[in-house]
């Protein structure tokens, strides 16, 4: 048995688990289960590869992405540039993290991005926001990050005005707020200044349609939510556990 999971805390929004378990059961895989690992705090991890010693991989969610790097014995480049991992590779007792966010987000959302000619305001500067980001930076893509704490070439939400969301045509929202089950929450930035030429990228994806989404939408909006996202890296994450390196 090859067992694969997913720790992060909560996981209530998750779909990780019916996802794999769906492509075991339709590649006839009955050696291979996924399971959701709610731990409340990273140092849980340890205990946690002590009991499922059949662990082979593991995907790694808010708020553990970054907090998950000291519990990690080796680090592809792109997760050591990027500073997070959301995917683990366990083999003969080693930890091996990467980092997949970066490759889905690429896939999901680049080519619409680049059309756009515009620079990328980016709510958040958690994981999900680094992997943003080194995208980004690869293509050569202004951008903007956004913090809840004024940080190192970052700016607060107070501190986002209405010129900069006129000028800022894409903008993406890597943080929970509006995840389920807190479903009405939404980023602090006025919508108000949002047009049509905007594009509204969410890296949640359940709730389908978020508030911040919403928002887009009743504005014209081109909008993505995180779905194809999501599919792209758990892909990735698999080819990476079936790996031979």
């Amino acid at each position: 048995m090859r067992v694969f999971g997913l720790i992060g805390f909560p996981l209530s929004h998750s779909i990780s688990a019916d996802y794999f378990n769906s492509k075991f059961r339709a590649l006839g895989l009955m050696d291979c289960i996924y399971k959701l690992f709610p731990i409340e705090n990273i140092v849980e991890l340890r205990n946690l590869l002590h009991s499922e010693t059949a662990l082979a991989g593991l995907n790694v969610t808010i708020p553990y992405k970054e907090k998950v790097i000291p519990f990690i014995n080796e680090l592809s480049s792109e997760a050591q540039e990027i500073g997070a991992v959301n995917c683990i590779n366990i083999r003969g007792g080693k930890l091996t993290g990467f980092n997949t966010d970066c490759f889905g987000f690429g896939k999901a959302y680049l080519k619409a991005i680049i059309e756009t000619s515009s620079p990328v305001l980016i709510l958040g500067n958690g994981g999900a926001s680094k992997a943003v980001q080194f995208v980004l930076k690869k293509y050569g893509i202004d951008f903007l990050v956004v913090s809840r704490t004024k940080l190192y070439q970052t700016i607060t939400y107070q501190d986002v005005t209405n010129e900069i969301i006129k000028n800022y045509k894409v903008i993406i929202n890597t943080t929970s707020l509006g995840m389920f089950p807190d479903i009405k929450k939404l980023p602090p930035i006025n919508f108000m200044c949002i047009s049509a030429q905007h594009i509204l990228i969410d890296m949640i994806y359940n709730p389908e349609s978020t508030e911040f989404l919403k928002q887009g939408l009743l504005k014209g909006c081109m909008v993505f939510n995180g779905l194809s996202m999501f599919q792209l890296q758990a892909e990735k994450a698999w080819e990476i556990w079936n790996s031979t390196n």
